[in-house]
């Protein structure tokens, strides 16, 4: 008997009591359901991780002023001003494992145009803060060192700024919008860059340069910088290392003694990126773990129906025996009937686990990816089931004595 021949007799079998072996694949259905359905879920929930720090920037650190400390109450990091504009130029210019450097001061101001207001988020700052945010400018020009170092009037405007006081689509370079009082000239757009993870809008946004934010927003501090500064690392590799050099060199210039507390912070979008990418690993495989367990469920429902099947047909068995069938022409057979089972669950599967994440992504607005090689591995794990469970009822059925077979009532 041929393969195709075995194939045939496996596919009669099997159709012959259609819903029993529709029941019979179930288990193997939702094993490989869930288990595509979850990890396209936690591969989409990675991606967005690191997407929303990659608006961040990359190898991006940043570098906060200290806290404060009265009548027994503390202020978090930031609440004190203890970095100055020496140590901005020192971790610029001291620091081996740092690429740029560039001063962030904030603060919630209307932007007025001719007719039309939005209270957004200024920042003062320098050129290399759009590098740094691997942020390019999509209208005009960026402002430049010397509109920095002549405390010019420009301004850089999000789209989200743009919309609220242009409309859609409006070109706003060469206008004259207010900060407050201060009239500035709009230089540039930057490219829309999204949401954060946290749902923070990018994109509505101004920058001026940080010399004309002291002046004419701020008021001066004197030497210190009152507000972070955005540190761009030589390389993914070399972020860690420059978190420590920076570290090192703040606490020398700030003569902070031996077992002393910083008088500053550096966080690391890296180290953030990473431990949020890990629960969301641990989540998946979890999901997917307890989701493979349906898989050996239905293995196991196979192997028991395979087991019936010998059962039913043990006259059948005996007969092909006594017409010439070998012992290895049945293993075959019912090995192909344990095979076709556990793939026709495992392609069901397939398309049920797509339909899942489809609709959570829909009703959730949960982030989905669909992994090719995840649906690979499944419809092959599922065939690998189907020929392990099968095995024991396909041995069992090879070893029948034709004689007793044909006895059987």
């Amino acid at each position: 008997m041929n393969p195709l021949n075995s194939f045939r007799v496996a596919l009669r079998a099997i159709l012959r009591n259609k819903l029993r072996s529709f029941l019979t694949t179930l288990g193997i259905v939702i094993g490989v359901g869930a288990v595509i359905a979850m990890m396209a879920i936690g591969a989409g929930a990675k991606a967005q991780v690191e997407q929303a720090f990659a608006a961040m920037g990359t190898n991006v650190l940043i570098v906060l002023p200290g806290s404060t400390s009265a009548g027994g109450v503390r202020g978090g990091f930031g609440s004190m001003a203890t970095l100055t504009w020496d140590d901005l130029d020192a971790i610029r210019t001291e620091v081996a494992t740092v690429k740029r450097a560039a001063p962030s001061l904030r603060a919630s101001l209307p932007v007025v145009s001719e007719d039309q207001n939005w209270t957004t988020s200024v920042t003062g700052t320098s050129p290399e803060y759009f590098d740094i945010r691997t942020w390019p400018i999509a209208l005009g020009t960026a402002f430049t060192q010397s509109d920095v170092d002549g405390g010019a009037k420009v301004i850089v405007l999000g789209q989200t700024v743009v919309d609220k006081l242009y409309g859609p689509n409006a070109n706003p370079v060469g206008q004259t919008v207010r900060v407050g009082s201060t009239p500035f000239q709009v230089v540039g757009v930057v490219a829309k860059k999204g949401q954060s993870a946290t749902g923070q809008d990018y994109d509505d946004a101004a920058f001026i340069p940080f010399s004309t934010f002291a002046q004419k927003v701020q008021g001066g501090l004197g030497k210190f910088l009152q507000g972070q500064v955005m540190v761009e690392a030589t390389g993914a590799d070399t972020t860690t290392r420059a978190q420590q050099d920076i570290t090192a060199l703040l606490r020398d210039r700030h003569h902070l003694a031996r077992g002393a507390d910083d008088d500053f912070s550096i966080r690391n979008l890296s180290e953030i990126a990473d431990a949020r990418q890990q629960g969301t690993q641990t989540m998946t495989l979890l999901l997917a773990s307890v989701a493979a367990v349906s898989l050996l469920v239905g293995g196991i429902g196979i192997m028991n129906i395979m087991l019936v099947s010998v059962t039913e047909r043990t006259r059948e068995i005996g007969i092909r025996m006594a017409v010439g069938a070998e012992p290895h022409h049945i293993l075959t057979q019912f090995l192909i009937e344990a095979l076709a089972l556990s793939l026709a669950g495992g392609l069901i599967g397939v398309a049920g686990g797509i339909g899942a994440a489809t609709w959570l992504a829909n009703r959730f607005q949960w982030p989905v990816l669909l992994q090719p090689d995840v649906i690979g591995v499944s419809v092959g794990f599922s065939a690998l089931v189907g020929v392990a469970f099968g095995i024991y009822p396909a041995r069992k059925a090879s070893r029948l004595d034709p004689i007793e077979a044909l006895r059987f009532e």
